[in-house]
């Protein structure tokens, strides 16, 4: 009897290897294919690539304007907040973002332009975030301001943007610190409002809808 149960093990053994060898060699014998094809093809030229632009969410894209980059003059901004001194700091930050950010070429107001920019600050204000029983913990400094863009020929306004820009600070006991905090979360503000109005402007750019509304202002009756 244990002879048996004996044999019929080594069987069962036998027939196990005998499946993982077959196994094995199906496998070797498809990477072997896949290789031989993978080199038939090149051989040949053939390659495998994906073409086109792929899939967009949302539809077709835009239309892109295919005309040159407008020259844009930059006015120094007029200042009607509190905050005194801010108009020239405002002034370089809207002229370094709309220089990179803004799809148009920024020219001193001397030179030769299509677009001339110019805006108002309208306001400065800190409003409280946190605070204790006793005393503020955060603040932010939040700056509106106000631009639009003339066309430099004719004067006419092609687009308008009210734009807020805010940064937060920590209060510290320290006064005269705080004033510091409260002038570098200033300057913050006017730096990320000159960016966000910089992409908009690109936007109108890219799109050609300026000049579109510049044409439909012109040929509208008076």
């Amino acid at each position: 009897m244990q002879c048996e149960e004996r044999d019929v093990r080594e069987n069962r053994d036998v027939q196990k290897r005998r499946i993982l060898r077959d196994r094995r060699g199906w496998r070797r014998a498809s990477l072997a294919c896949l290789a031989a094809a993978s080199l038939a093809l090149a051989d040949c030229g053939y390659q495998f690539r994906v073409g086109g632009a792929g899939p967009t969410i949302g539809g077709a894209p835009a239309p892109v304007s295919t005309e040159p980059p407008p020259r844009l003059a930059i006015k120094t901004l007029i200042n009607n907040s509190f905050e005194p001194n801010l108009e020239a700091r405002y002034t370089n930050y809207f002229r370094d973002e709309f220089s990179t950010g803004s799809g148009a070429h920024v020219v001193s107001e001397s030179d030769a332009a299509d677009l001339v920019l110019s805006g108002q600050i309208l306001s400065v204000s800190v409003p409280t975030l946190s605070f204790s029983q006793t005393t503020t913990l955060e603040s932010r400094a939040e700056v509106v301001v106000l631009v639009r863009v003339e066309e430099a020929r004719s004067g006419k306004v092609v687009w308008t943007q009210l734009a807020k820009g805010g940064s937060e600070f920590f209060i510290t006991p320290d006064l005269q610190f705080n004033r510091t905090l409260q002038s570098r979360a200033v300057e913050q503000a006017g730096r990320i409002l000159a960016a966000d109005l910089a992409s908009r402007f690109l936007l109108e750019v890219e799109t050609g809808a300026l000049t579109k509304r510049a044409s439909t202002t012109e040929s509208s009756p008076r």
